[in-house]
């Protein structure tokens, strides 16, 4: 059997009046909720485990519902996602579900979110993710980014864009969706960040791996929120670290 820690936080930040980032991690969603305290639970992995933030898009109707509308469907579904193909169907269920609920409400049109995650099996791993939220894998070396941005590609000098080419709902006039899917390595000893925007857009690579070697667990999650709060803390800020371990290790 194998067992993963997870801690996590979320946070509107110092700019924003509410937090319109929801997570899940396994059965839970804890959706537009505000903590600077991490939490930190262990799961043993006998079944998918699915662990996502979601980012409801700024400046955009009911981002937060939105983004608790996913939250609370892959907290549902996590048990079905039992490989690429499911989770992608399950990704696609969630962008009809927040199209269809956006077009009930005229207060709501336009309303979307972005999405990213793990899902953690025994002895195996996916990465997915629709949107600019991001999945790295933690190692000695540094990070490495897993998830793959929908952003236009930058300019010369830019190092990140609020310009997104496809998100869960949103104002596409198509609601057809090509999520990102891949494996990623499962280790005993296998750390993996998922984050929202506010972290990542706010917090270079470099520093994110330095504050990570140093500290572990929620003491690392509470490291990269205090760094994106000190850089500005100008968007909602949602950080989930993994970390795996085997029975011999747990």
């Amino acid at each position: 059997m194998q067992y993963a820690a997870v801690s996590a936080l979320s946070h509107e930040g110092l700019v924003r009046a509410q937090n319109e980032d929801s997570m899940v991690v396994g059965p839970w969603a804890t959706c537009a909720t505000v903590t600077q305290t991490p939490q930190t639970m262990y799961f043993p992995v006998s079944e998918p485990l699915v662990i996502a933030v979601a980012d409801g898009l700024g400046g955009h109707p009911a981002g937060e519902t939105a983004s608790t509308l996913v939250a609370q469907e892959l907290a549902r579904s996590g048990a079905d996602m039992t490989d690429a193909e499911a989770v992608a169907a399950v990704l696609a269920r969630c962008n009809e579900t927040v199209h269809t609920e956006g077009a009930r409400d005229p207060e709501r049109t336009g309303m979307g979110t972005t999405v990213a995650g793990l899902v953690v099996y025994d002895g195996s791993l996916l990465v997915f993710n629709v949107g600019d939220s991001r999945v790295y894998e933690v190692s000695d070396a540094g990070l490495t980014q897993l998830s793959v941005d929908d952003n236009p590609p930058l300019r010369p000098g830019q190092t990140h864009s609020s310009v997104l080419t496809q998100t869960l709902g949103g104002h596409h006039s198509h609601h057809a969706i090509e999520p990102h899917v891949s494996s990623a390595s499962w280790r005993s000893d296998g750390r993996f960040l998922v984050c929202t925007d506010g972290l990542s857009d706010l917090v270079d690579a470099d520093t994110i791996a330095a504050l990570l070697r140093e500290h572990r667990g929620a003491k690392g999650t509470y490291e990269l929120w205090r760094a994106a709060i000190d850089a500005g803390g100008v968007d909602n800020i949602t950080v989930i670290m993994v970390e795996l371990a085997s029975r011999d290790d747990a």
